[in-house]
């Protein structure tokens, strides 16, 4: 299974089993896959201020 990850700003969560289909990110990337350039749907907050949620 892979980590889900939650924005520091916003709580948003990025799960890998959902993606980001509105920013082109497929369903079942995993977050490390992610360009660098990916940004918080919710918030604008960089893949940066995201972090690993233990589950």
């Amino acid at each position: 299974m892979n980590k889900r990850y939650r924005c520091l700003v916003c709580q948003h969560i990025y799960d890998p089993a959902e993606g980001d289909p509105a920013s082109g990110i497929a369903p079942g990337t995993p977050f490390e896959q992610i360009p660098d350039t990916w940004y918080c749907p919710d918030c604008g907050a960089s893949k940066a201020d995201f972090e690993p949620i233990d589950e």
